[in-house]
């Protein structure tokens, strides 16, 4: 799926720039560690967007401040541990219920 950057938001103090930074690394360690259970395709189907979506996201914001990070990078930031090393301890095979409303949830959000 593509991720097209949402145009920058505008200067920010230090102190909001802070809050918003405590809230991504709260969020990322509920993903990580209190809801490891939720598959991405769960999260895609009701948010339209994913822990791979994060991690996009995380890696589209350090190259825009000039820091070079792969998508392997970007992915340990945000799983907390190696993509593969996730995928094998918490991933499961989507079912058929799961596919198929990703699919419809593709058509709603684009």
């Amino acid at each position: 799926m593509s991720h097209t950057p949402p145009p920058a938001p505008p200067p920010q103090d230090h102190e909001t720039l802070a809050i918003e930074a405590a809230a991504f690394r709260r969020l990322l360690a509920h993903l990580m560690h209190e809801r490891s259970d939720v598959q991405n395709i769960d999260l895609m189907i009701l948010a339209g967007f994913c822990r791979n979506c994060l991690a996009d996201w995380y890696r589209e914001a350090a190259e825009g401040r000039g820091i070079a990070m792969t998508k392997d990078e970007a992915r340990e930031a945000v799983y907390g541990m190696p993509f593969a090393q996730w995928k094998a301890q918490h991933q499961q095979d989507a079912t058929a219920e799961q596919l198929a409303a990703f699919e419809a949830a593709q058509k709603r959000h684009g």
